[in-house]
């Protein structure tokens, strides 16, 4: 039961006030037909917008089923206008871009209704006024009959407890606004049903009560409601209110609101696709700019990772500040910058301070102690060591002797390289060893024969096997040529494959400005390259033992070298290797590539030999001389003398005490011969000493490298290394034990500012092509503005149905975030279509293939920001729409 008590609604114009209604009383029945009749501007169609909750009420009250309206908030007003009443309007008031099935499905969307119900519901709505075969038509395709049917359908698809009807047959002929009639009489026979008309004709002839006004006042009533006799019981006003409990609120999801707006953009195809265009602009330029910032980063970090493995971080037993020593030659380590204003010219002093800078810089490292720490896999954070690395190479101070195995010629060194000597250039120690830390500190830079990393990962990445395989075995090698497959002549001079006396006297020729001729152009097959051997010498086996318990240096006896090289163990060739196009730092001279095996081989050779044994089983006799090892200087007595004669072998012992007498003879005294042994058996242990001895005969432990080279996997990588060695030396310097890790790093002082201008390059261009990209947004806000207005009367239709003003908004929030949609990948899209000229372009002029590519990644952001900037410039139109009055809103067309 519906109760208006002293209802008045008044509407401000200007500075006056419009009195629509002035104190309307009146109660209707749940089941009854009531005609409200009076002329127009009487105020029938403003007491019919209040009593279905479009419009609010001055003063007065409206009683539902018992329950007063005077505490209402909208969404209770939603919640009635959506379960409770079925508006009928006299201009239909359907939506345009929706189909039949849609327009009548809205209610039910609004109510929360599942969806395969409300299409049975809908079908079944449309079907009971005639129109189950128009269900795909869209309201432009029907006759107007057919959309008050329509109309109607919408207004009984929720069964709603009332039907209000304004004017349904104002736009209808005679015939149609009979079969409308004959539908809402035949729906008033179980509900309510309030039709606003000024057709006395129509109200006469369907109606059970006709109600009268002018003026805002009722003026007759033909069957008013008994309060004494009508009126519902407490128990019935308990039943009601519990049924409306159970009707719960209504709501529209986004999905569905997302639905509804894509229909509306597709209305308006071409201008939704030039918003989305004209939106995407920002996103195609922010998109290009991240394609070639990613792309030349990527291209940075594949030449970096390739770079490191030429330039490692390098850790030496003796390290020197190349960095001061660089800071000393060019000058910018100069701390007398003033002005001269001596009047004369001044001194600069460079050469004593690169060589004070070289001293005050070597320092020496606790090799074994790194090496413990590199082994225990140090973290920083949630990278341990072992992530950060491609490799770590340990490097020993044995010396690698690598000769010919045909020893018909003699015996021909291939390692160390002999042809700067056959050239007659002489490297200093200080050059050779600043040319080995650039080269990554394996070996001098000079050397053809190179030690692999451990990693065979890499072998993968940096070597393309042209014949053979790689190495499986410790004594297996590969011949490393240049992408053309060449070797460079130097190469083959150390090798022995040309002969270097062609060397000698060459360099002589270039200084005295004689022509030196080219060497005649070589070339070998694969397997004459593969059937190569090399024999490995281990630096002790140089050395042979005496008759007198010494051993010597056998190097320059051509004959005993020959019988060690024919005894070596030997080196096979297995295979040729070429750089593969990830390797950007392939060797342009040619090399023989060996493994660590090969090196731990050496080692352990080295320290199982006779001579090593003999200097270990004699810690304090230096088995090169026979004499004990002395820090000081010799001072010898002639008894001291007598004495180490009688302990020498008798031959030995009988030759020196021979040479004693002869010097007697030639005149000198005890004291003068005493002092001439005394200096020559100081001259003799040359300062010998244990640890040097075993040093010269190539000796050393596994466990102390005297070089190590990390090998990081790109520039942050190498950063975060930074920081573990920081770590490492501050614990160093807080536990006051142990030496700091002193390194080198040539790559960070070369190359560490070009990420960093990359990165500033890329900050730059974003900022000003996001200018652009605010522009479209505000753009995209206008658009959505528009269609606001374009739109203002479907508002108010989802409003009459049930809409609440959160979902009003919904609806354009969607729209824009579709467009926003649209714009983002629309502009990925065209920025991928745009990289491909683009990369034909830079391969022309680079030679770099497939530089340009947006980030997956990248793109996914893009598109988000693009939503999010539409989101945001659609907020301010779309809580627009949701204030609109949805009463203004019907009336605008």
């Amino acid at each position: 039961m519906l109760e208006l008590k002293g209802i008045t609604k008044d509407y401000p114009s200007g500075d006056s006030v419009v009195h629509a209604l002035k104190g309307i009383s009146v109660t209707f029945r749940n089941q009854e037909f009531v005609s409200i009749l009076g002329q127009s501007g009487c105020g029938k169609t403003t007491l019919l917008n209040i009593i279905g909750g479009l419009d609010q009420y001055t003063r007065g009250d409206l009683v539902i089923n018992g329950r007063s309206t005077k505490s209402y908030l909208d969404r209770d007003w939603d919640t009635y206008r959506n379960h409770s009443v079925g508006f009928v309007f006299q201009g239909y008031n359907l939506i345009p871009h929706q189909s039949v099935l849609a327009n009548v499905e809205m209610a039910l969307v609004l109510s929360g209704t599942p969806k395969v119900e409300r299409r049975r519901r809908a079908e079944e709505a449309l079907r009971r006024v005639g129109l189950g075969e128009h269900l795909r038509k869209r309201p432009n395709q029907l006759s107007g009959g057919q959309m008050q049917r329509v109309a109607i359908a919408r207004a009984i698809v929720n069964d709603p407890e009332i039907i209000l009807a304004d004017e349904p047959t104002g736009a209808l002929d005679t015939e149609t606004s009979v079969e409308v009639m004959d539908i809402l009489k035949e729906l008033s026979r179980d509900r309510l049903v309030i039709m606003v008309t000024h057709n006395p004709q129509l109200a006469e002839e369907y109606s059970d009560r006709i109600v009268r006004i002018q003026d805002g006042l009722i003026t007759s009533d033909s069957a008013p409601v008994d309060p004494a006799r009508e009126c519902l019981t407490p128990e019935q006003v308990q039943a009601h209110a519990v049924a409306d409990a159970r009707k719960g609120k209504r709501s529209m999801s986004f999905r569905q609101a997302l639905a509804l707006s894509f229909n509306n953009l597709m209305t308006k195809k071409g201008r939704t696709f030039l918003t989305a265009f004209a939106g995407s602009i920002g996103i195609i330029g922010i998109a290009l700019i991240l394609s070639l910032s990613s792309g030349t980063q990527d291209y940075i970090k594949e030449t970096e990772e390739s770079t490191m493995g030429s330039y490692p971080l390098t850790i030496n037993q003796t390290s020197t500040d190349l960095t001061s020593v660089m800071g000393v030659l060019m000058g910018t380590s100069d701390e007398r910058t003033g002005q001269n204003d001596s009047g004369g010219v001044q001194s600069k002093n460079i050469v004593s301070d690169m060589v004070s800078s070289m001293a005050e810089g070597s320092t020496e490292n606790d090799m074994g102690a790194i090496k413990t720490w590199i082994d225990s896999d140090p973290a920083i954070g949630d990278s341990h060591l072992s992530e950060l690395v491609t490799d770590i190479q340990f490097t020993y101070a044995t010396p690698l002797n690598v000769y010919r195995s045909d020893t018909t010629s003699g015996a021909v060194q291939v390692n160390p390289a002999t042809v700067l000597d056959s050239l007659g250039i002489a490297m200093g120690e200080t050059q050779t060893e600043m040319m080995s830390t650039m080269n990554g500190g394996s070996g001098s830079a000079y050397d053809v024969w190179t030690e692999m990393l451990a990693n065979k990962e890499t072998w993968e990445r940096d070597y393309d096997v042209v014949a053979g395989r790689m190495p499986e075995a410790w004594n297996e090698v590969v011949i490393y040529v240049d992408e053309n497959d060449r070797i460079s002549d130097y190469t083959l001079y150390a090798l022995g494959l040309l002969d270097q006396s062609e060397l000698r006297g060459m360099m002589s020729d270039v200084i005295a400005g004689r022509k030196v001729e080219d060497s005649e152009q070589t070339s070998y097959t694969y397997d004459e390259l593969m059937g190569l051997t090399f024999k490995l010498v281990p630096e002790s086996s140089k050395y042979a033992q005496q008759q007198d318990g010494t051993w010597v240096d056998m190097s320059d006896d051509a004959d005993y070298m020959r019988g060690v090289v024919d005894d070596a163990e030997e080196l096979r060739v297995v295979g040729i290797v070429r750089p593969s196009e990830e390797n950007d730092t392939g060797s342009n001279w040619g090399a023989v590539l060996y493994t660590p095996e090969l090196t731990e081989h050496l080692v352990e050779a080295v320290n199982a030999s006779d001579v090593v044994a003999a200097q270990e089983a004699n810690p304090n006799t230096d088995i090169f001389t026979g004499l004990p090892f002395e820090d000081t200087t010799v001072n010898l007595t002639m008894d001291a003398i007598e004495a180490m004669i009688d302990q020498m072998p008798s031959e030995q012992g009988a030759q020196l005490r021979s040479y004693v007498d002869g010097l007697r003879e030639d005149g000198l005294s005890d004291e003068e011969i005493a002092s001439a042994f005394s200096r020559q058996m100081s001259e003799q242990t040359d300062n010998a000493t244990y640890d040097g001895n075993l040093e010269t005969l190539g000796v050393c432990s596994l466990e102390e490298p005297s070089s190590i080279s990390i090998y990081p996997i790109d520039f942050e990588a190498k950063e975060q290394i930074d920081a573990l060695i920081d770590d490492y030396n501050e614990q160093i310097r807080a536990s006051g034990e142990g030496t700091e890790i002193q390194y080198t790093d040539m790559v960070g002082m070369l190359m560490s500012s070009v990420t960093d201008i990359v990165n500033a390059l890329t900050y730059i261009l974003i900022a000003f092509v996001a200018i652009s990209l605010v522009v479209s947004s505000i753009m995209i806000g206008i658009i959505t503005y528009i269609s606001v207005l374009e739109r203002t009367k479907e508002i108010g239709i989802l409003r009459a149905i049930g809409a609440s003003k959160k979902d009003v908004s919904r609806i354009f929030t969607a729209e824009t975030f579709i467009i926003g949609l649209v714009s983002g990948v629309l502009g990925i899209v065209v920025t991928v279509l745009l990289d491909i000229p683009a990369n034909m372009i830079i391969y022309q002029i680079t030679g770099v293939e497939n530089l340009a590519s947006v980030p997956v990644a990248a793109g996914a952001v893009l598109v988000l920001i693009s939503v999010g900037l539409s989101f945001l410039a659609g907020l301010a139109p779309s809580r627009m729409a949701a204030k609109k009055d949805p009463v203004t809103a019907l009336r605008t067309e």
